[in-house]
C-alpha cells in the first residue's frame, strides 16, 4: 500500500487526482494541503474521515510515502523542498520552477536518497508529442511552438512547451528564426525566446491544454499538436509517477524518463 499525501486536493487536478487514488487499491489517500481546507471538504470531496486536512505548509504532520502536488507556481518549490525534507517522494504536476530550484531540488532527492517525478504533462499525448518534436527537429531545425490553455492558468509559457523547446534544443543548432531585420511594430508580438525557438502562449475559456509545434522547410512544413480535453486522460500518467517513484533514488523530469 503507496500511501498519498495530495497538495492541492481542491483544485480542478487535484479533484481528478482524489479519484483515482480512491479508485486504486494500492494507493491509500492520508492527507491534503489547501489553503482553505476544512473539515467540511471530507463530505465535500467524499474524503475518509481519518485523512489529514491541512490549511499551512508548516503545520503538515502525517506519514506518507508520495507527495502529489497540483498547487501554484508561487508555492511549489516550498511544497517540494518540504516533501524531501520528510522523507516524501515528490510526485510534481505544478509548473513554475526554474532551472535553479530545480538543480537544488534534484540535489535534495540525491542526498535523501530519493526517487521523484516532475512531471511537465502527465497526457501520455503530450509526452509523445515531445518525444516526436525532439524527433523531427534534428531534420526541420526551423520551428516555432504554440501552447493553448485555459484562462486560469497562471503561468505562460507552460512547462509542457518549455520543456519541448528544451529537447528540441538539444539536437538543433541554436540559430534565430525569421528576417535579420525584422522589426516588431508591437512589443513581443513574435513571442517568447528560448534559444532561438519562438514559443507562444494563448489563454482562453473553453480550452484545457493543447500545443502545436510548428516546423517549416524549404517547400514543405510539419505540425505536431496534442488535444486534452479532459483532466481526466491525465490521471493515467499521474498513477504510473506515484507507481515508479517509489522504486527509483532520484529525482527525474519529464515522465517519459521513467516509463
Amino acid at each position: 500500500m503507496i500511501k498519498v499525501f495530495l497538495a492541492g486536493y481542491n483544485g480542478s487536478m487535484g479533484q481528478k487526482a482524489i479519484k483515482m487514488i480512491q479508485a486504486n487499491d494500492d494507493f491509500k489517500l492520508v492527507g491534503g494541503l489547501a489553503p482553505s481546507a476544512n473539515d467540511d471538504d471530507k463530505n465535500k470531496y467524499q474524503l475518509s474521515n481519518d485523512m489529514k486536512l491541512f490549511n499551512n505548509l508548516s503545520d503538515v504532520n502525517v506519514s506518507a510515502d508520495v507527495w502529489v502536488d497540483f498547487t501554484v507556481p508561487s508555492s511549489v518549490y516550498e511544497n517540494v523542498k518540504f516533501a524531501i525534507e520528510h522523507g516524501m517522494r515528490p510526485v510534481v504536476g505544478t509548473t513554475g520552477l526554474s532551472d535553479s530550484q530545480l538543480d537544488e531540488l534534484k540535489s535534495m532527492a540525491k542526498s535523501h536518497n530519493l526517487g521523484g517525478l516532475i512531471a511537465p504533462n502527465f497526457g501520455l499525448s503530450a509526452v509523445l508529442l515531445m518525444k516526436f518534436a525532439q524527433e523531427a527537429a534534428q531534420y526541420f531545425p526551423d520551428v516555432e511552438i504554440i501552447e493553448m490553455h485555459h484562462d486560469d492558468k497562471k503561468d505562460a509559457p507552460s512547462g509542457t512547451a518549455l520543456n519541448t523547446a528544451k529537447l528540441i534544443d538539444k539536437v538543433r543548432p541554436a540559430h534565430e528564426q525569421g528576417a535579420d531585420d525584422n522589426v516588431e511594430t508591437l512589443d513581443h508580438v513574435r513571442g517568447g525566446d528560448y534559444n532561438g525557438i519562438r514559443i507562444h502562449a494563448v489563454r482562453l475559456p473553453g480550452y484545457v491544454a493543447h500545443e502545436q509545434v510548428l516546423f517549416g522547410g524549404t517547400g514543405e512544413a510539419l505540425t505536431i499538436r496534442q488535444d486534452s480535453f479532459d483532466r481526466g486522460s491525465f490521471m493515467n500518467g499521474v498513477k504510473i509517477g506515484i507507481e515508479k517513484v517509489m522504486n527509483i533514488s532520484e529525482l527525474v523530469v519529464g515522465l517519459e524518463n521513467i516509463m
